[in-house]
């Protein structure tokens, strides 16, 4: 770590990252490419598994549905070939896409997860 005093400072490992604002994590995000495998590092979570990383849009809001969670279309991160929801009241922001020219996944028409973030601060 780059030390406690730097604020708004990204750390990254693998997909995952981490922001840290006055001594604590302030933000959390995944970065997902479609058609690949994701892993935690080790330092996060030991002994984590390679996981697929090809999520269609539908699942995670088909899983939200289903454990009661409320959420919307987030307008801002909305618009082209990506849409974008907003968990309420938690504010975890998922991103999707079409994917791209280089991404193996079995529809290329729908929408693919590419990126979850949440800050707290």
């Amino acid at each position: 770590m780059k030390g406690p005093d730097i604020d708004g400072y990204p750390y990254s490992w693998n997909e995952l990252q981490l922001t840290v604002t006055q001594r604590a994590v302030s933000g959390i995000g995944i970065s997902l490419r479609p058609g690949s495998t994701a892993e935690l590092p080790p330092l996060v979570l030991p002994d984590s598994e390679s996981s697929e990383a090809t999520v269609v849009r539908e699942e995670p809001v088909t899983a939200l549905d289903s454990a009661g969670c409320h959420h919307e279309a987030n307008p801002v991160l909305t618009f082209g070939e990506q849409s974008s929801i907003l968990t309420q009241p938690t504010e975890v922001c998922a991103v999707f896409s079409l994917p791209g020219r280089d991404h193996h996944v079995p529809h290329r028409d729908r929408h693919y997860l590419d990126v979850m973030h949440k800050h707290t601060a």
